[in-house]
């Protein structure tokens, strides 16, 4: 195995990593700095707005506190259908990927403890909450005819498409315990165990001027997979001012995560081509969340919170590859901040649910060098460049038999972003181009200045089915 060490070029606030990795800057946020938020299907239903509200085991996810609200122990599990559709279009050409993928979503428990005492601390909760969710996610461009390759044999080609790939899964494991005092004040703490696991791929597809023929290229380092495990910790409070009115805060420690790569890698001077590990320790940022719940009656709820990232990404330097990442990240990473709104109304044993979720785009505004659909090369300026905001619809409805209940939901959640790929070169410190192996293990490379930029519509909809019991 080769260790990998390497240092990156510097990063300007105008121009992100050179010499990184777009895959890299995107998990760091969608899949180390974010937690699973599927849970039951009456929580997906209310777009994960419970702060305040509490009562089972998924206030896990957003304040524990909220475990002391319950009054008898419950048990849960759902199953999500998760369906993801990219179309991703380059000058005149659109490709659309779907698939659509069934798991076991969530698990929760509670069980309630009351005091036999004169005091005025009621219960004494216990909760356990299992949250997982898909992190498939493919892009495949259009090739455009304009963009021309030459290679170093004096062949030409021009670009045919590209692929980026991610499969795998992301799971949270939350113990806690709530406490209620006086049925007006409620506290909570959890503690969060994090398992991911990423097996990613980067591909270019050229077609050769000359006879039509396509050579595939795989960027430096790619295919790779990651099997990463964190931690957390979590705090939080909910106080009734009224009957109807409720107010709740939360606070969750970053995760700490230990990340293990394997990686393949191509005509290394020493080496050749083969596959190297490497571990990164990875800290996501701090994050605090704010609520407020209206309970009108016992027929209608409304809850709204709102979750903000109060510090930034950072790794733990080992070689200058942490270093530019942490520079990038502290030059152009925002504060990712979440409204979410979810709403109950129960009709006897009926329930019907609803919500909302805006999630914003993490990442300012970057300009890079990128191929126009002409084949010109210029600098532009993109507010969505890998990511973007996030907007999430949902609703359910829900039937109560007393000891028994089964829900379902529905989720649609969209967004649209800027893809940047094929752009790839050496030095002597730093290699991110594009290789391609032929039987006989020969190696042609593909390096490039500038980069396509495809436009990405992301459109997910997930559909839950929870059944539970109250004891």
């Amino acid at each position: 195995m080769l260790k990998k060490s390497l240092v990156l070029m510097g990063i300007s606030a105008a121009f992100f990593a050179q010499a990184q990795d777009v895959s890299l800057i995107r998990n760091t946020v969608d899949v180390y700095s974010s937690s699973p938020m599927v849970g039951s299907a009456k929580f997906n239903a209310m777009a994960g707005a419970n702060g305040a509200l509490g009562g089972d085991a998924n206030s896990l996810l957003t304040n524990p506190a909220g475990l002391g609200v319950a009054i008898s122990g419950e048990i849960s599990a759902t199953l999500s259908i998760m369906g993801n559709k990219n179309s991703a279009t380059l000058g005149n050409q659109t490709i659309d990927y779907s698939k659509t993928r069934g798991d076991l979503g969530n698990v929760g428990g509670i069980i309630a403890f009351p005091l036999m005492t004169e005091t005025k601390w009621k219960f004494i909760n216990i909760g356990v909450n299992f949250s997982n969710q898909s992190l498939d996610n493919v892009v495949q461009s259009p090739g455009n005819n304009n963009m021309i390759a030459d290679f170093a044999d004096k062949s030409s080609y021009s670009l045919g498409g590209h692929q980026y790939s991610r499969f795998g899964n992301l799971s949270k494991m939350s113990f806690g315990v709530g406490a209620n005092y006086n049925h007006s004040f409620y506290i909570g703490a959890g503690l969060n165990f994090f398992n991911a696991t990423v097996d990613q791929g980067d591909i270019a597809a050229f077609n050769s001027l000359d006879n039509n023929s396509v050579r595939y290229f795989d960027k430096q380092d790619s295919p790779y997979w990651e099997r990463s495990s964190g931690f957390s910790a979590s705090v939080g409070v909910i106080g009734k001012l009224s009957p109807n009115f409720r107010l709740g805060a939360s606070l969750e420690t970053p995760t700490f995560w230990n990340i293990d790569r394997e990686f393949s890698f191509y005509d290394n001077p020493t080496y050749g081509n083969g596959i190297g590990t490497e571990n990164r320790k990875f800290t996501s940022p701090l994050k605090a969340t704010v609520s407020a719940a209206f309970v009108a009656s016992k027929n209608f709820s409304l809850n709204v919170d709102y979750t903000l990232g109060l510090t930034k990404p950072d790794y733990k330097v080992y070689s200058g590859i942490e270093s530019e990442l942490n520079s990038f990240f502290k030059e152009n990473y925002k504060n990712m901040s979440e409204v979410r709104v979810g709403a109950e109304y129960r009709v006897q044993q009926l329930r019907l649910r609803g919500g909302y979720s805006y999630l914003s785009n993490p990442l300012d505004a970057l300009t890079i060098p990128r191929f126009d659909s002409a084949g010109n090369v210029g600098d532009q300026s993109y507010s969505n460049l890998m990511l973007s905001d996030r907007n999430l619809v949902s609703f359910g409805i829900g039937y109560d038999f007393k000891s028994f209940y089964i829900d379902a939901s529905y989720q649609n959640i969209s967004s649209k972003y800027s893809n940047p790929f094929m752009r790839g070169f050496r030095s002597d410190n730093f290699d991110t181009a594009y290789y391609s192996v032929d039987n006989s293990n020969k190696v042609t490379v593909f390096e490039n200045d500038a980069y396509a930029v495809s436009e990405v519509k992301n459109n997910r909809n997930n559909f839950f089915i929870t059944v539970g019991w109250k004891f």
